[in-house]
C-alpha cells in the first residue's frame, strides 16, 4: 500500500510541475518516477503489519533525464534570447494512468488487508467453538 501512495504522491507531484517554467540557464523541474524492486510474499508474508512488508520491497524515486518541453513565448519573463521558454517534460495522459492505476491498486490493497482480517477472525471464532 505504500507503494501504491508513493506513486500516486509522485504523479501528483509531476503534475503540478506540468506548468512550471525555468530561468533562462536553469533546468526545469526534473520528471520523477518510481522505482520498486520485485516483491516475493509468502501467504504468513501477506498477512505481516505493513511496518514489516515495508522492509522487505526497495522503493525509490527517480528523476529521470528527459529533455525539457520547450515552447516559444518571448513575452514570457523565464523566455531565453530565442524566446523558448523551458518546461519539465511531464506527459499528463501518462501521469493521469499512473494516478489511476495507483488508486486503483490501493484501493484493492485494502479490499485485500479487510478480507484477511475478515477471514482471521472467523479463524479465530471457529477455533473457539470446539
Amino acid at each position: 500500500m505504500s507503494l501504491e501512495k508513493r506513486r500516486l504522491d509522485v504523479a501528483a507531484l509531476n503534475l503540478a510541475n506540468l506548468h512550471a517554467s525555468a530561468m533562462p540557464g536553469q533546468s526545469p523541474a526534473a520528471v520523477q518516477k518510481v522505482v520498486a524492486s520485485p516483491l516475493q510474499l509468502s501467504f504468513l508474508g501477506a498477512l505481516r503489519h505493513q511496518e514489516d512488508s515495508q522492509q522487505l520491497r526497495d522503493v525509490k524515486v527517480i528523476a529521470t533525464e528527459v529533455s525539457p518541453r520547450l515552447m516559444h513565448d518571448p513575452g514570457h519573463p523565464h523566455a531565453n534570447a530565442q524566446g523558448m521558454v523551458a518546461y519539465p517534460a511531464v506527459d499528463q495522459a501518462t501521469e493521469m494512468v499512473t494516478a489511476s492505476t495507483a488508486l486503483r491498486a490501493y484501493e484493492a490493497n485494502i479490499a485485500v488487508a479487510s478480507t484477511a482480517r475478515a477471514m482471521a477472525a472467523k479463524a479465530l471464532e471457529l477455533g473457539g467453538q470446539s
